[in-house]
């Protein structure tokens, strides 16, 4: 890649190289998956193994519970979370106030609040918020370094298998070419029976009778040239785990016989 684009530094001898580079495939587009599959209406949510920042502490301070009284009982708190090698902030910024803290680091997705008033410096405790689902719960601050750090795990259990069972509820399998663009249309990938990678004019074919078919179902006579993706499906893989496939089962397209089943869906 680099020699292909040219992509040139200067090293410590001022002299221009060509960049080593590598592609494992991973790029921008997981942020973007990532971003849509998790996030709300309110903002982002992260998934606490990737989230630059896990906890976020927020001392409701007033006229009566100055940010000077709140500041040590949340900076004990603070090194604990640390020393559980927990990823964390106390924001005692005093230039905004403790709603609008809330909004902000719900926006930027932070796993979990800890909000910090007067009553829970009395009660030694603090009051837990977590941004997937919104629960609220009241925590000691005994040990709150090792009972954080496998709340955070659990939140990433939970939001895999949410984000899992949402994807595989959108996964349907069809085996008539009548249900194939249907399903398309209701945002769901499609399981077929397939006659191999190496007919790769069937695949061609998939694209070009699933566009038409797709614009006909939604009057539309061709595809805007602006758009930057297509009505049309594309395969996606094909799966590791393979359902159970009986012997002389056709291909969706061709009619051949059929040797897996592939994926396929639209870019989005």
């Amino acid at each position: 890649f680099g020699k292909m684009f040219d992509i040139k530094f200067q090293n410590e001898k001022g002299q221009s190289e060509i960049a080593w580079q590598t592609s494992w495939g991973l790029t921008t587009r997981t942020i973007g998956v990532m971003v849509m599959v998790h996030g709300d209406d309110t903002g982002l949510v992260l998934p606490p193994r990737v989230a630059p920042l896990q906890v976020v502490i927020v001392p409701i301070f007033s006229k009566k519970f100055t940010i000077e009284q709140a500041a040590p009982y949340c900076e004990s708190i603070l090194k604990e979370l640390e020393a559980a090698g927990i990823r964390c902030k106390f924001d005692d910024r005093t230039l905004y106030n403790p709603g609008w803290k809330y909004n902000h680091w719900e926006q930027k997705g932070v796993p979990l609040r800890l909000e910090v008033g007067p009553r829970d410096v009395q009660n030694k405790q603090a009051r837990m918020v977590v941004r997937h689902s919104g629960d609220k719960e009241d925590i000691s601050i005994d040990g709150i370094g090792a009972a954080l750090a496998t709340k955070l795990d659990a939140i990433q259990e939970a939001m895999f298998t949410k984000a899992k069972e949402a994807r595989d509820s959108h996964v349907v399998k069809v085996t008539d070419w009548k249900d194939f663009v249907p399903n398309l249309e209701q945002n769901n990938l499609v399981l077929t029976p397939w006659c191999g990678g190496e007919f790769q004019e069937w695949e061609e074919k998939v694209k070009e009778q699933s566009r038409e078919e797709s614009l006909q179902a939604r009057g539309e006579d061709a595809e805007d040239e602006k758009t930057a993706t297509s009505v049309a499906a594309k395969t996606l893989c094909i799966p590791f785990d393979q359902p159970e496939l009986p012997a002389g089962t056709k291909c969706i397209i061709s009619g051949l016989e059929a040797k897996c089943w592939c994926l396929w869906g639209r870019s989005y």
